[in-house]
């Protein structure tokens, strides 16, 4: 079955002169893959996601998800997108704001799929609870829920650890494993890497754009203490080969 396939991928914007914020950048995904997207600050991984997901498109180069393109009205009710520090309508509830979700995605009964959901990302005590009253760490489990309404067969998720506490860190990476042994396809940036470590099949690395490494953790790993200390001597080899 068809993944994610991005072949020689360049995005430019012309702001204040031409300037590539992903540069030729290449990568197969097949499904069932947890994938991690890793790489410094600016380094090229949101403008990527929002390429994979629709809400841009490269300058150069080709994207495939499930074997049509990320503007197939088909291919975008089978993908489910968590965007970095997700906002909401604060005086919704929780369930009532994937209630509305669910309505977008033609959902006939959505309740009981919204409880499961709900109780998934440990905010089933917390559904009739207005949005504004969440702290961060629930705003991003209700983010990674509306990301799951539709049950997608790949999951893009921009940050998805970010501001949770280790419980909640635990939680998310235990939904993330379950969505893997269902088939399903999970791409998502963190700068948690022992998280990624832990969860990740493959990686790749990004840096100014340009990917610069791309392997199993374990491989990425050999010769170093661990994933972070690996990613840390990958990117200063690379900035040194670029200077």
């Amino acid at each position: 079955m068809h993944g994610i396939t991005i072949q020689n991928v360049t995005k430019t914007y012309l702001t204040n002169g031409e300037h590539s914020v992903v540069k030729n950048l290449t990568l197969e995904i097949p499904m069932g893959t947890v994938f991690g997207f890793l790489g410094p600050n600016g380094a090229g991984k949101t403008s990527t996601i929002k390429m994979l997901v629709g809400l841009s498109r490269p300058t150069e180069g080709t994207i495939s998800l499930l074997g049509g393109t990320p503007d197939d009205i088909s291919v975008r009710a089978r993908i489910g997108f968590m965007p970095e520090s997700p906002a909401f309508y604060g005086y919704l509830t929780g369930k009532e704001f994937l209630e509305f979700i669910a309505k977008i995605f033609k959902q006939a009964h959505p309740n009981h799929h919204i409880e499961e959901i709900l109780k998934s990302v440990d905010l089933g005590h917390a559904k009739n609870k207005q949005i504004r009253t969440y702290s961060k760490g629930m705003l991003q489990r209700l983010g990674l829920a509306q990301a799951l309404i539709n049950n997608p067969d790949i999951l893009f998720l921009d940050e998805p650890l970010d501001g949770l506490d280790p419980l909640g860190r635990a939680e998310v990476k235990k939904i993330i494993l379950a969505l893997k042994e269902q088939g399903k396809t999970i791409f998502f940036n963190s700068h948690i890497l022992a998280d990624v470590e832990e969860i990740c099949d493959v990686v790749g690395i990004i840096d100014k754009g340009v990917l610069v490494a791309h392997d199993t953790p374990q491989s990425l790993s050999i010769g170093h203490k661990d994933l972070e200390d690996a990613f840390v001597h990958i990117i200063e080899q690379s900035r040194k080969q670029y200077a």
